[in-house]
């Protein structure tokens, strides 16, 4: 599926966000779908927060199990692939830097979410883009889990809805953003554009 790179970089220039419908062809996204079930528990672990010694777990702000992403299997390979030619396109667009990509699957169950954030690691400032792409088919408005975007007064600039193939980049210092609580379960794939000195 051909990716309007000169639109997404139009609008990250100009509001620093972008929500997008389906940018992924149903065959990726079938293929991502499948890998993002909990089916083998050792594969997949529950996030935590903080960093080094400090980092833990704590389900009433965080409560997602994530599984990195590697190009050693297919479907992730695609994906990386594919998100490796948006990087280029908006380095020579907006001239960002964009030095790497990464990024796990993330399973939230009901009754988890993941409260107001930034994606700026403490004591870094790698991150430069945050992208979180939706698999979740047949997702009503009743199951919740919607990504909520604040601008620096915390004010809500979008709520979106985590629906099969909607995608979200987002400046990643720019944004405080929080998962709203999931009544059924959620999946997504969370990554980051980053500079290099990661």
């Amino acid at each position: 599926m051909q990716m309007d790179i000169q639109e997404i970089a139009g609008q990250i220039d100009q509001r620093g966000y972008i929500v997008l419908e389906k940018l992924l062809a149903d065959t990726m996204l079938d293929r991502l779908y499948a890998r993002c079930q909990h089916d083998d528990p050792s594969r997949f672990n529950a996030a935590q927060i903080g960093r080094g010694s400090a980092k833990q777990r704590i389900s009433s702000v965080r409560g997602d199990a994530i599984s990195w992403l590697t190009d050693m299997h297919p479907a992730d390979a695609a994906y990386l692939s594919f998100m490796e030619e948006l990087r280029l396109g908006l380095n020579e667009r907006l001239f960002l830097g964009l030095f790497d990509y990464e990024c796990h699957y993330a399973i939230y169950e009901k009754g988890m979410g993941y409260a107001k954030h930034t994606d700026v690691l403490s004591g870094k400032k790698n991150r430069v883009l945050s992208t979180v792409l939706y698999l979740n088919e047949g997702w009503k408005e009743s199951d919740g889990g919607e990504l909520v975007l604040y601008d620096s007064q915390d004010a809500i600039l979008e709520t979106v809805a985590p629906r099969y193939g909607t995608m979200i980049i987002f400046l990643s210092e720019h944004f405080p953003h929080e998962v709203l609580i999931s009544q059924n379960t959620r999946r997504s794939i969370a990554g980051w554009f980053r500079i290099s000195g990661s």
